[in-house]
């Protein structure tokens, strides 16, 4: 199979009433092919899931990306090249031409500047947000305990997943809480710990400090990845938010493995964070996930600095 052909040089096209800043133009085979190729790769995730919804049926792990989070799976599918890139050829007007998001120039269309510069906002807390984790140092030593601690004293009728059951019961669940110490540093982890279990935190997460605190070994914090990189769409390439969807959908798997549910029905096989062995195969797998989220980070920090240079600002 060829390989595309490599972008044209940078021009710079007028818009209509504005200038579009320096860009480069994709010929339309060239833009087709990227395109096709989203879609082939989010059609095998979102498949499944459109069955379930059609079945009314949900699944703890395969799920949990699109309810937790806002992106539609529409808007999932939906590919877009990023700012400061023409589509070239008269099938980009036909895709695009009607959005709003995109306005037309000689050579074909374009994400509409106008539409980055009111995001200028959103994309510098973004920025700052991705530049303060990665500046920490990864902590490996949570384990996981966010999930038993949303489960804490609670009755299996109340629990998040109340068709799972707990793997060491309600007993054996709370135990675990109780003798193992919690250091959750992720807001939207700890906003759902049960009433009892949130003083035995030992950070005092907020919404207000999340910049002071989030850090790159916590599997929250690099599964929001995908939320931080759909949040800057259509002005990000597609690639990179499906990039962090599948290691977001990697993570959960890991998340709820260490749970305290049994999802050992739909293949999951546990890891049992109460063991020595099981806190060695968590911290082993997080190790590696911060690695991976690390590249991402970068790559989204990259793109930041990217489109605030593109909207006339300083992304430092």
């Amino acid at each position: 199979m060829s390989l595309p052909s490599p972008p044209r040089p940078a021009r710079r096209l007028a818009g209509p009433g504005e200038s579009v800043p320096a860009v480069r133009v994709l010929r339309e085979q060239e833009w087709q092919a990227r395109r096709d190729a989203h879609f082939r790769r989010v059609d095998a995730w979102l498949a499944p899931h459109l069955d379930r919804r059609g079945e009314r049926r949900a699944h703890p792990v395969e799920d949990f990306l699109f309810t937790y989070y806002s992106q539609r799976p529409a808007r999932l599918r939906r590919w877009h090249p990023g700012a400061g890139v023409v589509l070239a050829g008269p099938a980009a007007r036909s895709a695009y031409g009607d959005s709003r998001d995109y306005t037309t120039v000689p050579a074909g269309v374009v994400v509409d500047p106008a539409a980055l510069a009111a995001r200028v906002d959103t994309v510098r807390w973004i920025r700052d947000l991705l530049a303060a984790t990665r500046a920490r140092p990864a902590f490996l030593g949570c384990f996981g305990l966010h999930e038993w601690a949303m489960v804490y004293r609670q009755p299996q009728e109340e629990v998040r997943h109340a068709a799972w059951p707990l793997r060491l019961g309600a007993e054996g669940t709370d135990q675990v809480v109780e003798t193992h110490r919690i250091r959750c540093s992720h807001f939207d982890a700890y906003r759902f710990f049960t009433e009892p279990a949130r003083p035995r935190n030992t950070l005092r997460p907020a919404r207000e400090t999340q910049r002071d605190l989030e850090q790159p070994g916590c599997l929250h914090a690099n599964m929001d990845l995908y939320k931080w990189a759909y949040k800057m769409s259509p002005h990000v390439r597609s690639e990179l938010v499906a990039d962090c969807f599948e290691l977001a959908r990697e993570i959960r798997e890991l998340d709820m493995r260490a749970s305290p549910y049994d999802l050992s029905a739909l293949g999951y096989r546990p890891v049992p964070i109460e063991t020595p062995e099981g806190r060695a195969e968590y911290a082993a797998a997080q190790r590696g996930f911060a690695e991976r989220a690390g590249v991402l980070r970068d790559a989204l920090v990259r793109a930041c600095d990217d489109l605030l240079e593109l909207a006339g600002q300083d992304g430092s």
